[in-house]
């Protein structure tokens, strides 16, 4: 008696590793089937040579091809890379990513990790035909980019590392120039991360941005306050309220993160459903004398209006701040965990604050009663674990920006009614997945 559909799936499921997957291939047709769906539905490639026999075998089979929803390809550089790493700058490299590309045609979800932007290499996407979802690109902002980018309507979530870097601008007459997308491109995107505010004064206007990740370039105040305007001028024209707001900057200020700051509460509407805001600084200057719960505290006036911009966001969920520059550090966790409390006095909505020092981020998350991970913002990194009154100890990894080896470093809960505390390597999947949480 021949087995179902359901069983030959639910048995591959419960299949210990990929060896076993690959055994049960040769069981059955129905193991097969089921065997293989498992196998190329999701592809990470890694290994240089691995990745040009992977694609030649999704070439020169369109029915496995087929099969694959997402991909994933990491590039290495050279001087950092295997042995065989040469083969990256090569033609042959490349025209086997092209080849393989090509037949995948229901590709949903595409990841293309490079330590740098190779010359030329976006022809590769060339007679694609699949419409993505995600989109996450390393590769340099070029026509053939930018024409794929025009014949995918379905992307909602984009990340692109490069953009327009040799003719860059923030006069307002040509802005609108910047980019050669078409006005109905990428009508559904949602969710942009990139590296320059260029792109996103592009990319923005008339879509429904609700999440946006980039970074100020310019170092001078008065440069930086154009790019700023700029940009909160586009922001102004997306056309759904944003959620999600990150914008980085080479070096932070006190002064500038409170421009900043006043300026996005302007936005008014497009800001009233705010759920997450960074990287501001944390003000530390200037203080006054003030009573609370019996207690004399001191509380740094700017700080104060700095708390009280953020009251006007009724939505906010999550903040990062950076308090790097202030002396002595507030560096362990009782120190961190006061800030924590001092700031939820004042609003009292926001349940997570991320600190930064020195590029090294740890996360204070209020729970009130019993919870459990799933109810956590790590709980897709924190492996399903129950979490109970106590305390608990977990280790896990993420990998951080510039596919360096590193990650969450630890994870301690203390009892009901405190704060969680978070101590994390680096930033760009980790602090994206907080920042999708709120």
């Amino acid at each position: 008696m021949d087995l179902s559909l359901e069983a030959h799936r639910l048995i591959v499921k419960y299949a210990g590793n990929r060896t076993d997957i690959c055994n049960l291939c040769r069981v059955s047709r129905g193991f097969q089937c089921a065997a293989e769906r498992a196998l190329y539905n999701t592809i990470y490639m890694k290994n240089t040579a691995d990745t040009v026999t992977l694609c030649n075998l999704l070439a020169d089979r369109p029915r496995l091809a087929i099969l694959v929803e997402a991909l994933t390809i990491y590039v290495e550089d050279e001087e950092n890379g295997d042995s065989d790493s040469s083969l990256v700058s090569s033609h042959p490299f490349w025209l086997a990513v092209s080849l393989g590309l090509q037949k995948v045609t229901r590709l949903r979800y595409f990841n293309i990790h490079m330590d740098r932007s190779w010359d030329s290499s976006a022809w590769i996407l060339r007679n694609c035909t699949f419409r993505l979802r995600t989109f996450h690109c390393d590769l340099q902002w070029d026509d053939d980019l930018v024409s794929f980018l025009n014949n995918q309507p379905d992307i909602v979530d984009l990340f692109i590392v490069d953009y327009n870097a040799s003719n860059r601008t923030f006069h307002s007459a040509s802005s609108s120039d910047t980019s050669s997308l078409c006005p109905d491109a990428l009508i559904d995107l949602s969710i942009l991360e990139c590296t320059f505010t260029e792109a996103a004064c592009a990319l923005v206007p008339n879509r429904p941005i609700t999440r946006l990740k980039t970074c100020f370039s310019r170092t001078v105040l008065l440069e930086k306050r154009e790019e700023m305007a700029t940009l909160l001028s586009k922001l102004d024209l997306s056309t759904c309220p944003l959620v999600s707001l990150d914008i980085a900057d080479s070096s932070y200020s006190e002064y500038f993160s409170m421009e900043l700051l006043s300026s996005v509460v302007e936005l008014q509407n497009l800001v009233q459903e705010l759920h997450y805001l960074g990287t501001l600084v944390l003000p530390v200057i200037g203080s006054e004398v003030r009573v609370v719960h019996y207690f004399i505290a001191y509380v740094s006036i700017t700080r104060l209006k700095f708390y009280g911009f953020l009251r006007r966001f009724p939505q906010l969920q999550c903040v990062e701040v950076d308090v790097s520059d202030w002396d002595p550090c507030p560096s362990n966790p009782a120190g961190l965990r006061a800030l924590a409390s001092e700031l939820r006095l004042y609003c009292p909505s926001i349940a997570r604050t991320i600190f930064v020092i020195d590029f090294e981020r740890t996360v204070m998350t209020f729970v009130r009663g019993l919870m459990d991970s799933n109810k956590l913002p790590y709980h897709n990194l924190l492996n399903n674990n129950k979490l109970q009154n106590g305390a608990t100890y977990t280790k896990y990894a993420a990998r951080p920006a510039g596919n360096q080896k590193g990650g969450l470093r630890d994870s301690q809960a203390h009892d009901a009614d405190a704060f969680i505390t978070c101590s994390v390597i680096d930033t760009e999947d980790v602090s994206r997945n907080v920042r999708d949480s709120a």
